[in-house]
């Protein structure tokens, strides 16, 4: 990289911001100038960044003016981005954006960069790379391998296990604030307000708003984006789970392969330990598997229990744990900005 590059950052103090944060500083970003940018309540704190302290300012539509910002990370909810993108686009930023709005815009980018980096010169579109949700990412990079190891996929099958940091900060606060009231004889009194029902020693089969057909829009999110991300047409079907763990999403994931395939589990978990920040922990007899206390704070998606189905060859199902601040949301952005770079600067 020939030179550093002016970042602003959309939601600086919240839960994806501050991990933003932390990546770039670890991944030696090329940073200039940082421009953090919240809501008026937040204004005015400080955040700190390979080694400097820079004051977060409001965000209004004439903020990005005069900054000469390269790169803005928007991860303050869809409503913010629909709003505010294209001032940052129409300052000369590239937007990376870690919201659902752009998502599924035929003329945005759904991108992990793993899996499709190609698809990133089509930001000059619109100026925005839209970044996926975050099952969607640890999914797709688990799927990606075995995709190209059978020359395609029929069918997807995938229960999620989301921890509470899919929320955001105030989910996690939520469970911890819960689990403390539980230890003091108070639970029955404590509210509940990021989610719609108790999440401490419970489970919720349900994440986002319920649509016509049945599913949640979480659950739509990882139909429909997968087969952006692929390029495909599989057969995508998903139940999404609150549950009562603090960081880091686990999948069961279910894949049918084309008939006629017989499933290979030392080829399939080959493919898996080759790829790009996919690693492999499958020892059932030694209790090595992936787990959401060992994934957090990683950059890395964890597949374990590989196998094949007991009674068609053509099925394989796994396990597939990733920190959701990181892989799903942060570090993604983070490797879309760099991929950009690379191609900007060829």
């Amino acid at each position: 990289m020939s030179r550093a590059y002016n970042i602003a950052v959309v939601g600086a103090t919240g839960a994806v911001g501050e991990e933003i944060f932390r990546i770039l500083e670890e991944h030696n970003f090329p940073v200039g100038e940082i421009l953090p940018l919240s809501s008026a309540r937040s204004a005015g704190s400080e955040v700190e960044c390979c080694g400097r302290k820079f004051k977060v300012q409001e965000l209004t539509e004439t903020v990005f003016d005069g900054h000469d910002i390269d790169i803005a990370f928007f991860s303050a909810g869809g409503s913010i981005s629909a709003k505010f993108a294209k001032y940052a686009v129409e300052a000369g930023a590239v937007v990376i954006d870690n919201t659902s709005h752009f998502r599924m815009d035929p003329d945005v980018p759904l991108v992990v960069p793993e899996i499709n980096p190609e698809d990133i010169g089509l930001w000059r579109e619109t100026g925005i790379i839209a970044n996926p949700n975050c099952s969607t990412i640890q999914m797709v990079l688990a799927l990606k391998p075995l995709y190209d190891l059978y020359g395609g996929m029929e069918r997807v099958d995938v229960s999620t296990y989301q921890a509470t940091s899919g929320a955001g900060k105030s989910g996690m606060e939520e469970l911890v604030k819960q689990m403390q009231d539980f230890f003091a004889f108070k639970l029955d009194e404590s509210k509940h307000e990021a989610f719609l029902h108790q999440i401490a020693l419970n489970v919720i089969p349900q994440i986002d708003s319920p649509q016509p057909n049945g599913y949640t829009k979480e659950e739509m999110k990882m139909v429909n984006e997968t087969n952006k991300i692929l390029h495909s047409d599989i057969a995508v079907s998903a139940t999404c789970v609150r549950v009562p763990v603090l960081r880091s999403h686990s999948e069961a994931v279910t894949v049918t392969f084309p008939e006629g395939v017989e499933v290979d589990v030392d080829k399939c978990r080959l493919a898996l330990s080759e790829f790009p920040d996919v690693e492999v922990q499958d020892d059932l007899e030694h209790g090595i598997y992936p787990m959401p206390i060992t994934a957090t704070d990683s950059d890395i998606t964890f597949v374990g229990r590989i196998r094949r189905d007991l009674f068609a060859p053509n099925i394989l199902h796994m396990w597939v744990v990733a920190d959701q601040l990181r892989v799903g949301a942060a570090t993604n952005a983070v490797r879309i900005a760099e991929k950009w770079i690379e191609l900007e600067e060829v």
